[in-house]
C-alpha cells in the first residue's frame, strides 16, 4: 500500500533540523534529558532478570474503584494537595543507518540519502506520554501517520525513557526490519507531537480501529481543521535543542537489549542524536517538524530520464 511507503519513509525524517526553530547547542537540554534516566543499577538498562515484551503502547487503564466508595486514608499523608513539578516535556530522536556489513550505526541527521539507503528511528520521550505523527505534502491536507491501526493496537502511549523504533529490528524479514529509499527523490513534511495527555478529538487505540474499519478509503485518519490549527499554533512555541555525540558509532547492546526487551535506558547509555525540550515546564504539548532529503545519484536521474 503506497501510504504505508510513505510513512515508513517519512518516520526517518531526521536529514535536516527544524528551520523555523533556531536550534540551541545547550548543554541545558542535553542534561535536563539525560538526568531524567534512571543511575545506572549494575548492568546496562537494568537488570536482565526484569526483562520483559515491549510494553503495550495502549495508555494504562484506571484504577478500580474503592469498593466502599470511601477514599483510602494514607497515614501521616499530607492535607492538602502536594505540587508536583514535572519536566520540560521532551524528545530524543536517534537516526540508524545500516552499513555494508549489516550493522546499525549512527547518522547525522543531516545526511542526504539516496536510493537503496537502509535507515530506523530510534524514539525516546523523557516522561510518559501519548506520540502523534503527521505528515503533509506540499502543505497539503495532513495524514495521521502514527498511531496505526495495524501497529501496535493503533495505541501511541510511551513511557519514559523506553526506547521504540521504527521499524522494529525484531520484524520477521530482514526487508521489514529497515526503511529503504527507492529511487524517487522528494522533499515531505512530518510532524512529531507528544502531549501528556491524549488529544480531544483524535481517535486512537479501538475509536481509531473502529473508524477506519467503518470508513473504509477514509484512512490515515486527517485531522479537523481547528485541531490541525492547535497543532500548527504549538509549533510556534519555544523550542529548545541540541545534538549528541557518537556519530558513525554501532547501536550498542544496551540500546538494542532496551529497544527489544521494553527496558529503559539509563545515564550510562548513549544519548539521543538530537533532543527537543519545550522551553517551560507549564507546556503539555511539544511539536517539532522534521523534513526528509532524499536526492537522487547522477546515475538514478540518467535512469530516470531514459
Amino acid at each position: 500500500m503506497r501510504i504505508k511507503t510513505i510513512f515508513l519513509s517519512l518516520l526517518v525524517a531526521l536529514a535536516s533540523f527544524i528551520p523555523a526553530i533556531a536550534l540551541a547547542q545547550d548543554e541545558d537540554v542535553r542534561g535536563a534529558f539525560m538526568t531524567t534516566r534512571p543511575k545506572a543499577t549494575g548492568s546496562a538498562s537494568g537488570n536482565k532478570s526484569t526483562a520483559s515484551p515491549r510494553p503495550s503502547r495502549r495508555h494504562p487503564k484506571a484504577p478500580e474503584p474503592n469498593p466502599t466508595g470511601t477514599p483510602p486514608v494514607v497515614p501521616n499523608g499530607p492535607s492538602t494537595p502536594t505540587k508536583v513539578n514535572l519536566p520540560r516535556i521532551g524528545l530524543g530522536l536517534t537516526l540508524f543507518m545500516r552499513d555494508s556489513n549489516g550493522l546499525a550505526v549512527r547518522t547525522d541527521p543531516s545526511h542526504v540519502f539516496h536510493k537503496g539507503d537502509h535507515v530506523r528511528v530510534l524514539i525516546e520521550t523523557n516522561t510518559d506520554g501519548y506520540l502523534y505523527v503527521f505528515n503533509t505534502t506540499d502543505n497539503g491536507q495532513p495524514l495521521m501517520l502514527y498511531p496505526d491501526p495495524e501497529l501496535d493496537e493503533a495505541g501511541n502511549y510511551f513511557q519514559a525513557h523506553v526506547p521504540f523504533e521504527l521499524p522494529s529490528s525484531l520484524a520477521a524479514e530482514e526487508r521489514l526490519r529497515w526503511l529503504t529509499f527507492d529511487e524517487h527523490s522528494g522533499a515531505e513534511k512530518v510532524y512529531f507531537v507528544f502531549t501528556r495527555e491524549p488529544l480531544a478529538s483524535v481517535p486512537i487505540e479501538d475509536d481509531l480501529i473502529t473508524f477506519c474499519r467503518e470508513n473504509e478509503g477514509k484512512c490515515p485518519w486527517s485531522p479537523a481543521v481547528e485541531v490541525w490549527a492547535q497543532i500548527q499554533k504549538e509549533m510556534s512555541e519555544p523550542v529548545k535543542s541540541a545534538k549528541g555525540d557518537g556519530l558513525g558509532k554501532a547501536q550498542t547492546a544496551s540500546e538494542r537489549r532496551a529497544t527489544t526487551r521494553g527496558l529503559g535506558l539509563n545515564r550510562d547509555d548513549p544519548e539521543p542524536a538530537l533532543i527537543m525540550l519545550t522551553a517551560s515546564t507549564s507546556k503539555n504539548m511539544l511539536v517539532v517538524s522534521l523534513d526528509l532529503i532524499h536526492k537522487s545519484t547522477s546515475g538514478d536521474m540518467n535512469e530516470d530520464s531514459e
